[in-house]
């Protein structure tokens, strides 16, 4: 295996020299699983599903690269729908009050993850986007169950759905 010499002869970070220790170990655990799949389900099989996986995952980054899918997505909703639905939702008694509460909260959040994401990054890439796919699950599930459709309805009617 050349990655160890290569990694020895050029100037690498040793902590990302510790990373490929966790990787080989993960390799070899799946070649050991392979050898009984291929025996329990064909080696044509495992050829078509690993080779199809891979397109799809890499199908699903190269494309993120190219066509900004996050930045997108997040322009699409995340971005600008809480400031289009949040005067909608708030009664109008504490319509200054919370809008202004949900604003400092918003606000704040965005300077979190500015302030967090190269530190997180350094520790561990996939478990940085692992965190955010963690609080965007929960953010589809929170407006799912909570935030009822706003458009075309009363602000009577959508004040009813919150009693």
């Amino acid at each position: 295996m050349k990655t160890p010499r290569l990694i020895d002869h050029e100037d690498f970070d040793p902590g990302f020299k510790l990373q490929i220790w966790p990787m080989g170990l993960l390799q070899v655990l799946a070649r050991i699983l392979t050898l009984w799949l291929a025996d329990k389900s064909g080696r044509r099989l495992l050829l078509i599903v690993s080779s199809s996986a891979m397109t799809l995952s890499l199908l699903v980054v190269s494309i993120s690269f190219y066509l900004k899918v996050m930045v997108i997505a997040f322009s699409l909703g995340l971005g600008a729908m809480p400031w289009i639905i949040m005067p909608e939702i708030l009664p109008i008694n504490i319509k200054g009050l919370a809008g202004s509460f949900a604003t400092l909260a918003n606000w704040f959040f965005s300077w979190l993850v500015t302030l967090t994401a190269n530190l997180l990054l350094d520790w561990s890439s996939g478990g940085t986007f692992t965190i955010y796919t963690a609080v965007c699950v929960f953010t589809a599930g929170f407006v799912a169950i909570w935030i009822p459709e706003t458009k075309g309805k009363t602000l009577e009617e959508i004040q009813q759905f919150f009693r």
